[in-house]
């Protein structure tokens, strides 16, 4: 995969391409009922899943995620995915 530069205004892409990415690896490719508040965890992911999102995520944007931040809070939905990594994002830049 091929890390990213996001700019703001590409924070949109971070949410669709992991929309892409999570229909293709766990829906078969159905993202008709992948909304941006969908809960994933349980429903669409589990454990095993949690992982391979988290390995796509710091592959494709281009960041760190710590043991720590792997929770509910960052990625249960897509609308959190697409928080999480913009921040993580602005945080390697600031460093």
């Amino acid at each position: 995969m091929q890390t990213m530069n996001i700019s703001t205004s590409q924070a949109p892409d971070i949410e669709n391409d992991t929309r892409a990415f999570l229909a293709d690896t766990f829906l078969y490719g159905r993202n008709e009922e992948l909304h941006a508040d969908t809960p994933l965890l349980d429903t669409v992911i589990d454990s095993h899943g949690v992982v391979e999102l988290v390995v796509f995520l710091q592959d494709r944007f281009g960041i760190m995620v710590k043991d720590e931040e792997v929770t509910t809070d960052n990625l249960n939905s897509l609308n959190r995915i697409a928080a999480f990594v913009h921040k993580k994002i602005n945080e390697k830049r600031e460093n």
